[in-house]
């Protein structure tokens, strides 16, 4: 299945504001479940992507539960039963020899940005299949609200090798292929054939992995990184921005990251993503060596302590496995590892329990607590739990969102660690300067910038991330320091309209030897983040 961009009639370039505000009244009005409001969106998207795309750029912060978490969770797992179009494309391994064909049949060509997925892991919901394409089109849309590159620039795909979900095998409207996942070598075939076909097709497309399985997830970031321009969003966009969010603690807290012990529930991709950036951080900006940077992260999987004393363990934990007793419960690791800092990626409901949080409370002045698992029925805990089992001293960020507390006349707000602060910066600064690579400086750099961003007013209230109704505004910021960091290393070239465009953006022709190159790509992106008040909405 393709999708058709095929640009809309002048006479819709104009949407009235009505339009709009309906499309908002029908988002705030609590009657509506959210996976209907989800469904409507969608279709509004199809049918009217001019008051869609206006919508969602001017109310992106209300829009997004809807059309990303929480509720893009359940749509994955009933994609193939809900109403609404689907605009990604399908790559089935039985197309398999066919997918350059099928990415040149595409109607629009100037793809910027692919996310892919082959639905094996999908948030915390485990393998949905072909439902996974629901992802992928949630991820795209982040980056035209985040980081406004034109919808008509961004491909989703789904390569679809199966599922090892019976139930869905089993489901009459599951479209998907109805056969058992492909593995193995068989596996590594159609994702080679994809990356290649996309290499060829266009080799300067930025590519981001999106909910693979743990295992391959960093088996395909091993062995592609350097081939083609590309990151894990995962792995590498989840440890920037909880990197970024405990950046912002410690500046709370007045702490630095070389006094922190961090223990993680959970020991998949994303932990184990941030732990290595983490230690990257450590190495880089306090001059410790890369294993000293690891001993200060620490992990808990299914087996219990991640340590030395364990053999048969996964490549991508045995780094992290240091010599210290074993504990088979998180409560016994908290109290025998005394961390001031408890990141959650288990995809386990209730796994901090008032006791553990009351534990950490005990130990530190401000407990630095993040549940980052979503959607929100497999956080660890609420911002409302943390806050009463610590008597509101915790420095609190949750991977979906939860709503404030006021205490004591004052209001407290959770912050969220969302990806879409950093990754769809980190990919459009990528594609407009063509990255050869993207490496993991490139998130440090973003992790360190964004956490920079939050005012010292807005931490005391709990605000651990610039608000996200300027996300635009952050992005711009974040993909000028990114293009010229990668331009300045090598990693990426500047572009052949660069002078032009700043000058035009500036009103500075001829006289831009005054401008900071930091100045001018700030110019140079934003004059290259879409606009759908001036710039006809493609029809999907």
């Amino acid at each position: 299945m393709t999708i058709n961009l095929e640009p809309v009639a002048a006479a819709d370039r104009s949407p009235d504001t009505k339009d709009v505000q309906r499309t908002m009244q029908i988002v705030h009005d609590p009657k509506i479940s959210p996976i209907d409001k989800y469904i409507y969106l969608r279709n509004q998207q199809s049918r009217n992507p001019n008051v869609f795309y206006r919508g969602l750029v001017s109310h992106c912060e209300e829009m997004l539960p809807y059309l990303y978490t929480p509720t893009v969770g359940e749509a994955c797992q009933r994609y193939h039963a809900l109403p609404i179009p689907t605009y990604g494309l399908y790559l089935r391994a039985t197309n398999s020899g066919n997918f350059l064909s099928m990415m040149r049949s595409l109607p629009q060509q100037d793809i910027q940005v692919v996310v892919v997925t082959d639905g094996e892991r999908i948030l915390g919901l485990g393998d949905l299949g072909a439902g996974g394409m629901g992802i992928s089109e949630g991820k795209s849309l982040l980056y035209t609200a985040a980081a406004g590159v034109d919808p008509s620039a961004i491909l989703p795909v789904c390569i679809d090798v199966g599922t090892a979900n019976p139930s869905l095998l089993n489901d009459p409207s599951y479209k998907g292929l109805r056969q058992p996942r492909l593995t193995g070598a068989a596996y590594e075939a159609v994702i080679e054939e994809f990356i290649s076909a996309l290499k060829t097709w266009r080799p300067n497309a930025v590519l981001q992995f999106e909910d693979f399985g743990n295992h391959t997830a960093f088996q395909l970031l091993l062995k592609y990184r350097k081939r083609i321009c590309c990151f894990n969003d995962d792995i590498q966009g989840t440890a920037c921005i909880t990197l970024a969010g405990l950046l912002s603690a410690l500046r709370a807290e007045g702490t630095s990251l070389k006094d922190q012990r961090v223990l993680f529930l959970g020991a998949g991709e994303a932990g184990t993503g941030i732990g290595e950036l983490i230690a990257i951080a450590l190495e880089m900006k306090h001059g410790m060596t890369r294993e000293e940077g690891r001993k200060h992260c620490y992990f808990i999987d299914s087996k219990g302590l991640v340590c030395a004393s364990r053999t048969n363990l996964q490549s991508h934990k045995r780094a992290f496995a240091h010599d210290v007793p074993n504990c088979e419960t998180l409560e016994e690791a908290v109290a025998t590892l005394q961390p001031t800092v408890l990141i959650g990626v288990s995809t386990s409901r209730g796994a901090f329990t008032p006791e553990i949080m009351r534990t950490m409370a005990k130990m530190n002045t401000r407990p630095i607590i993040f549940p980052l698992s979503n959607p929100t029925s497999k956080s660890e805990c609420t911002f409302q739990e943390a806050f009463d089992a610590t008597d509101g001293r915790v420095l609190f960020a949750s991977g979906s969102p939860f709503p404030s507390i006021t205490h004591q006349g004052k209001t407290y707000t959770p912050a969220q660690a969302n990806n879409a602060y950093v990754f769809p910066a980190i990919g459009h600064a990528a594609a407009l300067c063509n990255a050869k690579e993207i490496t993991d400086g490139v998130f440090l750099l973003a992790a360190e910038a964004l956490a920079g961003m939050t005012a010292r007013e807005n931490l005391e209230h709990g605000m651990l991330f610039p608000r996200f109704s300027n996300i635009r505004t952050v992005s711009c910021a974040l993909m000028a320091a990114i293009a010229d960091d990668m331009c300045a290393s090598g990693l990426g070239s500047v572009p052949v309209d660069f002078e032009s465009v700043v000058g035009k953006m500036t009103g500075q022709q001829g006289k831009l030897s005054s401008l900071s190159r930091r100045a001018k790509w700030e110019a140079y992106t934003k004059a290259h983040m879409y606009d759908p008040n001036t710039t006809t909405a493609p029809r999907l």
